[in-house]
């Protein structure tokens, strides 16, 4: 399912709470109040001069109303004395917000320095959060991109007039919030991992104009290219060559060949071992692309799009710690396991590929009501779910596109596939544990091991960890040095030139009297750029914190979906919105409790009742397209 994105136009703008013209209008009214009532304190002359300046020093409405504290009493003015004496006026340091609007607090004035300072420091300071965020310190990596915000904020430099502050503000702020980056601002190493959508979501629904000038060289190719499927050619194949010709359909074609690279010999491999046509790889590029982290609307995941109990059927596990249909090599033999049997059934593969779309029992229907076991014919007749009357057509066109990619005018250099080195850690272990004691970063080590939905493994002897090729070593010295109950909570740090362990233990949350103590180090001994660290850290309370989401329940989701999304069960999604059904209705509101929690004391009003009474789902390979696969 493609998540809701937040909009991005006043979303990037808005820091801490309010945009940035907020900040800095802010800022001109504070100085500029600031300026006039230090004329008064500072005047010595006549009386009129000193009541006009008085009255042209008005406390900012924003800093009495703004704060979440309620209104704050306007500061002194100055007044004068009856015998026309002005009285001179102390003033305090200017209140300003603190990061993350807590109370007003009194900040001295500092000096901005001049741009060019401030624009090398933000810089610094922007790569520093860069570094730490792939290399998975992700509180690190929050606070310097935070400050890197805050100190442009405060510069009193009014970023808009200026293109170099301009263009690095909004560079800033566009990386900080954006969508993969948000993910993990909030994220404790146990948040699942963004899902990307599935491009057969966007391409299945749509219909497309026919260029007869295709036809001849389509049929062509039918003919004299090699194949092992059956290449059909006509006006719905034909609509479809047209769109991924397009810029839209070009990219997603190209995504997929470029892709694809990665898998195609471990995909010929098995389906040569299951004895299934070579061309069937071709529905894996119609479904997702080849993106082990694909997720459609009905919640189907992988590069072969399994839901959740199609894939318990044929094997594959799906618990917090992991999904097994995001394995590009057992999805692909559970795949090929489950097109055997539909073949098994119809004999025919254009039959076989719709029951894998929509699940064999919509096929078998489609056949009973017009005796036709034919694709084309219920395609004709309209008794397929529209995604599937599209589904097979797409196949064939993609097919026939991968095959002479160059007359069509698609490119796309195949991505070459990453040899990867296997062990078993046991137990749990943390990823980004993983990435320090073998120098890589942990977006590489969640590449190489797509099932994984967390930053950490599971506890299971026979979980199979992938590592980058020849570092399986390293890995095995140096993890030695930890216990292994203490894999999932405790670190390893690089020490960088000017890091004491009180900075280190900053970092980490930990006191440096515990670094000390697992290195065999004297407190505040010195250390040396380049060695590394024993992190004792704790585990953090967000590790365990239940958290509750809001989710509106769009065109096509299904309970089971929506379920899956958040690894959740339906069950407790029905107890959670007090549904007596698997029906959920498009615009409905769900509460999910995305860690397992149990919901709130008092639950949540009732959604409105259906005149028609409600009848729970009998069968799901029938309830809808993408549920049989």
């Amino acid at each position: 399912m493609r998540g809701s994105t937040p909009a991005r136009g006043k979303a990037l703008t808005r820091v801490h709470g309010s945009t940035y013209h907020e900040q800095m209008t802010l800022r001109r009214q504070v100085t500029f109040g600031a300026i006039l009532l230090a004329g008064i304190a500072g005047m010595t002359g006549c009386e009129d001069a000193a009541k006009k300046s008085a009255a042209r020093a008005p406390v900012p409405r924003s800093i009495i109303t703004s704060s979440n504290q309620g209104s704050t009493p306007a500061p002194p003015v100055a007044k004068t004395a009856t015998n026309d004496t002005p009285i001179r006026l102390e003033l305090a340091p200017l209140p300003v917000f603190a990061h993350k609007r807590r109370s007003l607090v009194m900040l001295a004035a500092t000096l901005r320095g001049t741009k060019e300072d401030l624009i090398a420091r933000v810089e610094q300071k922007f790569a520093s959060g860069e570094q730490n965020y792939k290399a998975g310190h992700l509180e690190a990596a929050r606070k310097d991109f935070d400050e890197a915000v805050d100190w442009m904020l405060e510069s009193g430099y009014d970023v808009d007039s200026d293109p170099k502050l301009s263009e690095l503000f909004h560079r800033v702020v566009d990386t900080v919030y954006a969508d993969e980056l948000q993910a993990f601002r909030a994220g404790d190493g146990f948040q699942e991992a963004p899902a990307v959508p599935a491009p057969i979501d966007e391409v299945a629904e749509m219909t497309f104009p026919v260029d007869p000038r295709l036809k001849e060289r389509a049929e062509e190719a039918a003919k004299n290219l090699s194949h092992d499927l059956p290449l059909t050619v006509n006006d719905q194949v034909l609509s479809f060559l047209n769109f991924f010709q397009t810029p839209r359909g070009r990219a997603i074609v190209e995504t997929g060949l470029r892709r694809g690279g990665r898998y195609r010999d471990m995909i010929s491999r098995v389906l040569q071992e299951e004895g299934l046509p070579q061309d069937l790889i071709y529905l894996a590029q119609a479904e997702s692309a080849f993106q082990p982290l694909a997720l459609s609307r009905a919640g189907a995941r992988g590069i072969w799009q399994f839901v959740a109990w199609r894939g318990n059927q044929y094997g594959l596990r799906h618990t917090w710690w992991v999904d097994e249909r995001q394995d590009p090599e057992k999805a692909t033999h559970a795949a090929a396991r489950h097109l055997r049997d539909l073949y098994a059934i119809y004999g025919d593969w254009y039959l076989a590929m719709a029951a894998y779309n929509c699940g064999p029992g919509n096929v078998q229907k489609g056949i009973e009501r017009t005796g036709y076991a034919d694709f084309w014919e219920l395609y004709k007749r309209n008794v397929l779910p529209r995604e599937t009357k599209n589904y097979v057509p797409i196949i064939v066109a993609l097919t026939l596109i991968a095959k002479d990619a160059a007359h069509y005018g698609i490119q796309a250099e195949p991505e070459a596939p990453v040899p990867t080195d296997v062990v078993k850690p046991g137990r749990a272990i943390d990823l980004r544990l993983v990435a320090e004691t073998i120098d890589v970063d942990v977006e590489t080590l969640r590449t190489l091991n797509p099932s994984l939905l967390r930053l950490a493994t599971p506890d299971d002897p026979s979980f199979e960890l992938h590592l980058p090729a020849g570092t399986v070593e390293r890995f095995s010295a140096e993890i030695a040095d930890i216990p292994a109950d203490k894999w999932v909570s405790w670190r390893k740090h690089r020490v960088e030139a000017g890091e004491t362990l009180t900075s280190i233990g900053k970092k980490y949350h930990v006191t440096p009297a515990a670094i000390a103590a697992a290195n065999n180090l004297e407190h505040g001994a010195a250390l040396d750029a380049g060695e590394k660290l024993i992190i004792p850290a704790t585990q953090s309370q967000a590790e365990v914190k239940r958290r509750l989401v809001s989710y509106r329940v769009r065109r096509g989701d299904t309970l089971l979906g929506i379920a899956d999304r958040y690894s959740v069960s339906p069950d407790d999604v029905r107890k959670w919105n007090r549904l007596k059904s698997n029906h959920v209705g498009r615009g409905m509101v769900l509460r999910i409790y995305t860690l397992g929690g149990a919901p709130e004391a008092r639950p949540a009003r009732a959604r409105t009742k259906s005149k028609k009474p409600s009848r729970p789902a009998t069968n799901v390979a029938q309830a809808s397209p993408k549920t049989g696969n």
